[in-house]
């Protein structure tokens, strides 16, 4: 049935005057936020533009976009550690770095090892202080889900721990090839009762589990720790600090953002902006702050309803034609979106709410941005996409 609605608003849009009033006959869905604008940002069409809709996911293109101007493109989010000979500690202090991965874990071990040259540490002293203690994502529960995933200033493998069944040894393995199964987080994977999945740290867990991970691959370069892993802070004249710096640009964390959709990756960048305009340590609060300001004084959103980074609450608030504004000052930087077939995109889901954002694509970067918002059960922005798609085809037509 689908189909057959595009199809007949194809023939309506290819044979029909090219009308305002042609397309609000053939609008797939009344009740949705629909616009779309030419690629020069002109609106061509445009249906409740103005209502206000919760946005999903697509939330997350604003806080790319504020991410991207306050921080630079080019931003590299930083690790320091220092070493205090007097006690034999190992300090190690985090700024919210999204990809502080398994293989830049390892990367890190490296430059530290390199650096300190030492044989011998006792403690290994987390420093999570950049970021204020227990945020609460507002739309985040206590769930397995990797969505709710608890945030942080010094976070390991967006503080999760894929694992498998290694059932010729009858016993539980990493999923990861980069990432060894620690042993002390087996009780916690039985529990599941799965025997293979993905489990989310709490947040007593994640607040270790970097410190956890560079333990083993310090071990494993034969330098031997003594004490324990434990949360302090880094003061200054401490010991001298040295900064690593991650192989990822800002650039290249929103494209894994975007293409994957991270809730985890998006408030860290918005916890992480509000930290640098408000200053530490980063609380919900200068995030939202944050977020509003690009929002009311660079994208031009007047009172933006915004309550976090990623999308996930439903208290969050937007229209097709603000986010309009949202696409057209993201384009120069549209190919950090999923690219379809014949659009660059971003969607949205929560329960009973479906948004997609991102710019029809006409030959080389002929791009027409469009925004479909749909808060209704059961219903998608598939056929709606097809429809402005076919739009666009109609307007090419006419133009040549």
């Amino acid at each position: 049935m689908n189909k057959i609605i595009c199809c007949l608003a194809a023939l309506l849009l290819w044979f029909s005057p090219l009308s305002a009033s042609c397309l609000r006959n053939a609008c797939p869905d009344p009740e949705a936020g629909i616009v779309l604008a030419d690629c020069n940002g002109n609106v061509l069409y445009e249906h409740n533009s103005t209502k206000l809709f919760v946005p999903a996911s697509i939330l997350k293109l604003v806080t790319s976009l504020a991410a991207i101007h306050i921080l630079g493109e080019n931003y590299r989010f930083t690790t320091e550690y220092g070493f205090n000979k007097r006690t034999g500690n190992l300090y190690i202090k985090g700024f919210g770095d999204p990809m502080f991965i398994s293989e830049v874990i390892q990367m890190f071990c490296r430059d530290l090892i390199s650096n300190l040259k030492i044989k011998k540490i006792h403690d290994i002293v987390l420093d999570h202080s950049y970021f204020a203690d227990r945020i609460q994502i507002p739309g985040q529960s206590d769930t397995a889900n990797p969505y709710d995933a608890p945030v942080g200033a010094l976070c390991a493998n967006f503080n999760t721990i894929a694992f498998d069944s290694d059932t010729a040894a009858g016993q539980f393995i990493s999923a990861e090839p980069q990432t060894p199964l620690l042993p002390v987080f087996e009780k916690i994977i039985k529990k599941t009762g799965l025997a293979r999945g993905r489990i989310i740290l709490d947040r007593t867990q994640a607040a270790l589990y970097a410190g956890q991970l560079i333990r083993y691959w310090l071990e494993k370069s034969r330098i031997k720790i003594t004490g324990k892993i434990t949360k302090g802070q880094m003061h200054h004249g401490q010991c001298r600090k040295w900064v690593f710096f991650s192989p990822f640009t800002l650039k290249e964390n929103i494209k894994k953002l975007l293409r994957y959709s991270s809730n985890f990756m998006a408030n860290q960048l918005a916890l992480t902006i509000g930290a640098v305009m408000y200053g530490p340590p980063a609380t919900l609060e200068k995030a939202v702050k944050a977020l509003k300001f690009y929002s009311e004084s660079e994208i031009g959103i007047n009172n933006p309803e915004i309550f976090e980074g990623s999308g996930l609450s439903r208290m969050n608030r937007i229209s097709p034609a603000q986010m309009l504004k949202v696409l057209i000052k993201l384009k120069p930087w549209y190919f950090l979106l999923r690219h379809g077939q014949n659009d660059f995109f971003k969607t949205g889901t929560l329960t009973g709410i479906r948004t997609r954002a991102g710019y029809i694509e006409w030959k080389s970067q002929n791009l027409y941005p469009y925004v479909i918002m749909v808060n209704e059960k059961d219903k998608d922005c598939e056929k709606i996409k097809e429809f402005l798609a076919y739009y666009v085809l109609r307007i090419v037509h006419q133009d040549n």
